[in-house]
């Protein structure tokens, strides 16, 4: 199995990052310059309003919008009481916290980091508890204990890596979580970890005690360092940066975090774009898509809605075996793997349902959900999948991990405005009729001016000049149509004049 890392850079404006296995796009990671994200930034805040009614706090940290606070991401310090650690894992349930007026007050500083971005009109999510992701292990300030990543299921290597972790120098006044990349790590590598974030955050800590606020302590590594940091391991043979700046970059990372494989970055100045010489660009276009091929002949159908995402398997012209259930154990045998994959591309969330080919052998059943269940493994974000219902459903639920590709890539249709189709030129034709109609029963109005799309023009004078016609001689009004030759398909305004040309309002 050969996994590369591609790290393709355009100065000023966009950084992709792609992992490819044996020819194949896995995992893709994009972020614009103007539209970097803040989640994982620190910030020193200053409390603008607190909410006893929503037990929530509004925090101006820097930004345009104001963040938003629950009393369930305070952490105890900020209770007033002498308990200021909490213990990683055992956060406190939100009966036993304080109502967050005798917590918080107006005016008071703070120190918050960005869970998740603001969207439309909400701003950004925060929590007063803190993390530092390193490598191998997340340094949480204010807590006690060693905690072990929900990834890694097996008892006896959860507690072998929090044996080999206690046993490292761990800082003072701050508790540790295990990352699945330390399964694979020395104790040494375990070390030179905690060493770097306690320095981190004693710089960030300086930060703190000096700076006034609001103001940030801590942003968050750009994508190319946080890509490395949180997926780069020994299975990745070589990582292939086309900016000698970001390369250098990387083996410094590297030469602190996991000094033997620093020389796995290599700097590509070849003459054919990185992404073309994969064919990158090509699986990036097939992304949108609606429609995915399988090898086998069979597809898949994703529809995403904004309650859950649909996902339908289809046989295709699949007819390989010679009985339907193993035509269609088949199929759902590749589907099941392409589907993870998909969804850890798109980085679907929420709620996703998995609509199979129905299999009646019980045993097939179990094979897909064991399938399923070794495939999410492989994903980073967070998920829980449902045995397969009777009518041949799984049903999971998933963390979305980052800002969709969708929403960053692409604008709303002013066409459609997202729904995808547009209405025929007879019915908007019959919808402006109706409104003509109202308009000239009006005793007042006598001209009637109608700006539509060029097209829908040219079928109200061709198709329905007649009737038309019929309304201006029984009413004695003067009907004007204007074709809108820059104007979208359902665009329309209709305006009404009186005798003296002064414009009635009408409807």
């Amino acid at each position: 199995m050969a996994r590369e890392m591609l790290i393709n850079v355009s100065e000023g404006e966009e950084c992709r990052v792609a992992v490819v296995e044996d020819g194949s796009l896995e995992e893709l990671y994009t972020e614009r310059f103007h539209l970097a994200s803040h989640v994982g930034n620190i910030y020193k805040g200053r409390i603008v309003n607190v909410e006893p009614g929503i037990q929530a706090a509004f925090i101006d940290f820097g930004l345009e919008k104001n963040g938003f606070l629950h009393i369930s991401d305070i952490h105890p310090r900020y209770f007033g009481k002498k308990e200021t650690i909490e213990n990683i894992g055992r956060r406190k349930a939100l009966k036993q916290r304080p109502p967050i007026q005798k917590c918080l007050k107006k005016g008071q500083d703070i120190i918050v980091q960005v869970t998740k971005e603001g969207i439309n009109t909400k701003g950004p999510t925060l929590t007063t508890y803190i993390s530092l992701p390193g490598k191998y292990l997340v340094l949480m300030p204010w807590m006690t204990g060693v905690g072990v990543s929900q990834k890694i299921e097996e008892e006896e290597e959860r507690k072998k890596l929090r044996e080999v972790v206690e046993s490292v120098s761990l800082p003072k006044n701050a508790g540790v979580i295990i990352r699945t990349a330390a399964m694979l790590a020395k104790k040494r590598e375990l070390q030179n970890d905690i060493n770097y974030l306690k320095r981190l955050w004693r710089v960030i800590n300086k930060r703190i005690e000096t700076e006034n606020s609001p103001v940030e302590v801590y942003q968050e590594s750009d994508l190319a360092i946080r890509t490395v940091r949180d997926i780069f391991d020994s299975s990745i043979r070589k990582i292939f940066c086309d900016n000698e700046q970001v390369t250098r970059k990387i083996r410094d990372f590297l030469s602190i975090v996991q000094p033997r494989l620093k020389r796995r970055a290599t700097y590509y100045d070849g003459k054919s774009p990185l992404f073309h010489k994969y064919n990158i660009e090509k699986e990036i276009e097939k992304i949108q898509s609606s429609h995915v091929e399988l090898k086998s002949g069979g597809s898949l159908v994703i529809e995403q809605t904004e309650a859950l995402v649909a996902i339908d398997v289809n046989s295709g012209k699949y007819r390989k075996q010679s009985n339907a259930e193993q035509t269609a154990f088949k199929i759902n045998q590749e589907a099941v793997v392409e589907i993870v994959r998909q969804l850890k591309l798109r980085d679907m969330g929420g709620l996703i349902i998995c609509d199979f080919i129905d299999m009646r052998d019980n045993k097939h059943r179990r094979e897909i959900e064991k399938i399923f269940r070794e495939q999410l493994r492989s994903d980073r974000a967070r998920s829980r999948a449902l045995r397969m219902s009777a009518f041949g459903l799984i049903e999971l639920t998933r963390q979305r991990m980052r800002p969709s590709l969708q929403s960053s890539t692409y604008l709303t249709c002013p066409h459609c405005h997202g729904s995808g189709v547009v209405k025929s030129f007879e019915s908007q034709s019959i919808e402006i009729l109706r409104m003509i109609r109202l308009a000239a029963s009006k005793k007042e109005i006598c001209r009637i001016e109608v700006m539509v799309s060029a097209d829908v023009a040219n079928f109200l004078q061709n198709r329905r000049r007649v009737v038309l016609t019929q309304i201006e001689e029984t009413l004695e009004k003067a009907i004007v149509i204007h074709p809108n030759f820059l104007g979208t398909t359902g665009e329309q305004k209709i305006v009404c004049y009186d005798e003296r040309g002064a414009v009635v309002k009408f409807g």
